[in-house]
């Protein structure tokens, strides 16, 4: 894996079990992660408006009271600034309207949550190592496949 001396995640979810979970897998990387997570997209965006640190990669969940990651994704897509920030939605949603939008608003990826840890953490390495100055989503590549 090729890593800079300090690789900045954001993860925004509205759930603390799966905040803590993403954390304990994140540190198991061995990785120079620094993780950096929110609990609401407001929080998301005032962080990323008050740099540092500025994030190398965003995690964001859809299904967030308020302010959902489909706001988010939205707002950030349409700043000249965040535009080309990788933007992976993370979420238990497995549904085929909920992915195309996702892929249709400008995310760069889409993971379905994995409740396991050994999982999630070939999950986070497998995002982590796409290249995403060439990777372009298309409907054939856009899902994480857990297999």
């Amino acid at each position: 894996m090729i890593m800079k001396n300090e690789f900045t995640i954001f993860y925004t979810d509205d759930d603390p079990e799966d905040l803590e979970f993403f954390m304990e897998v994140t540190s198991a990387l061995g990785e120079h992660l620094n993780i950096v997570t929110q609990n609401n997209g407001k929080k998301l965006l005032h962080d990323l408006k008050n740099p540092p640190p500025n994030p190398h990669i965003l995690f964001l969940d859809l299904n967030m009271p308020g302010f959902t990651g489909f706001d988010v994704l939205e707002q950030l897509r349409s700043s000249e600034e965040y535009k080309n920030l990788p933007i992976v939605i993370f979420s238990t949603s497995n549904d085929e309207r909920t992915i195309s939008k996702s892929r249709e608003m400008g995310a760069s990826y889409y993971v379905p949550k994995p409740s396991d840890f050994s999982l999630l953490k070939k999950t986070i390495l497998h995002t982590l190592n796409i290249n995403w100055n060439t990777f372009k989503p298309s409907k054939e590549n856009f899902v994480y496949l857990n297999n």
